[in-house]
């Protein structure tokens, strides 16, 4: 099997045909100047060392070697070893909270924005395990399937924010429902859920999403973000400035308060553990290593092939062609004499 490690590089041979075109057209050029210049029967007398057969066989000498050093910096690849490899781990799914009021920030520099910051910490830290996000407010969406790609899985996190999902509210009980019905139970895997979130204004049946969370053995793990005697909700411009807090009806301030009692209920009945969101702690570290206790399962098995680099082989041609190139001289030579006759006489 080959490959190119750096395939970007083959996009340059599309300037191969422009080079060849550029080329023509300077011998063009350089043929009608001289003819204005002087007659054709003079040239052969003005210039007596002009070699248009040598000038033809650097210049491809140079294109060769122009393609294949862009070969070389692709890199090609033979797979060497093809192997089964067991892969480990528990699946996980974060479901996390992108309503308004985790905007507050009496978590810095906001709840969402430290809780996207542990998220991508645990991201890091996985070995083996395939993560997921769930992204709810009044709804759920599933914003990554369960992969072991954790680079994709931070790139689409970074993208998170409380506009992912426009209904208001927190739908943790269907943010639950959602996890369960994305887990792939055909793998005999232990698995995971945790939620973040502050935990007000939860919408759905609860009670129902833990049963059923308790009959799959899928263990419910919680991160309580915010302050249970309420802080104010900022709300931004369009330029990312703060202009205000929330307000409701009649004008008063709208205060976000941490629900510890749900979400202590969701875990002491799902298996799992709560902890309370701070400043200056990693609580999804703790929650790690609660799921690092947690058996580990085969999930399936991946082919892995082994490359080895091959550039060289295209590499060391290039050099030589390059030295061959800047080594013929201009003029004619006896080793070239009638080639080079056979193309005066053509031209």
């Amino acid at each position: 099997m080959i490959r190119f490690s750096n395939i970007e590089f083959l996009y340059a041979l599309f300037a191969i045909p422009l080079l060849i075109l550029f080329f023509w057209w300077t011998q063009r050029k350089n043929h009608i100047l001289l003819e204005k210049f002087a007659g054709k029967s003079l040239h052969s007398v003005l210039f007596p060392l002009r070699s248009k057969f040598k000038s033809i066989l650097k210049f491809v000498l140079f294109l060769f070697s122009i393609i294949l050093l862009l070969l070389a910096l692709a890199n090609p690849q033979i797979g060497t070893k093809v192997e089964e490899v067991k892969q480990i781990g528990i699946e996980v799914y974060i479901l996390l909270d992108v309503s308004k009021s985790m905007l507050a920030e009496d978590i810095k520099p906001s709840r969402l924005e430290k809780a996207k910051y542990e998220i991508s910490k645990l991201i890091h830290r996985l070995k083996g395990d395939k993560i997921g996000l769930i992204v709810f407010a009044g709804q759920a969406y599933v914003q990554i399937p369960l992969t072991s790609d954790y680079s994709a899985a931070n790139l689409f996190l970074s993208a998170v924010d409380v506009n992912s999902v426009p209904q208001p509210g927190t739908a943790i009980g269907p943010a639950i429902d959602l996890a369960l019905k994305s887990f792939k139970y055909e793998d005999e895997t232990k698995k995971a859920i945790v939620i973040i979130t502050d935990g007000e204004d939860h919408e759905g049946d609860i009670e129902s999403a833990i049963n059923d969370a308790n009959s799959k053995y899928v263990a419910i793990y919680a991160i309580g973000f915010g302050s249970p005697s309420g802080v104010p909700i900022p709300v931004y411009n369009q330029s990312g400035v703060a202009i205000g807090y929330k307000k409701d009806n009649q004008g008063n301030i709208v205060l976000t308060k941490l629900d510890e009692t749900t979400l202590k209920t969701i875990t002491e009945k799902g298996n799992g553990v709560y902890y309370r969101g701070t400043n200056t702690e990693d609580e999804l570290e703790s929650i790690y290593n609660d799921l690092a206790k947690i058996e580990q399962s085969e999930y399936g098995a991946k082919r892995i092939t082994e490359y080895e680099d091959r550039f060289y082989y295209f590499l060391l041609p290039a050099i030589f062609l390059f030295l061959i190139e800047f080594l013929i001289s201009s003029n004619k030579s006896k080793l070239f004499f009638k080639f080079e006759n056979l193309l005066e006489h053509k031209s």
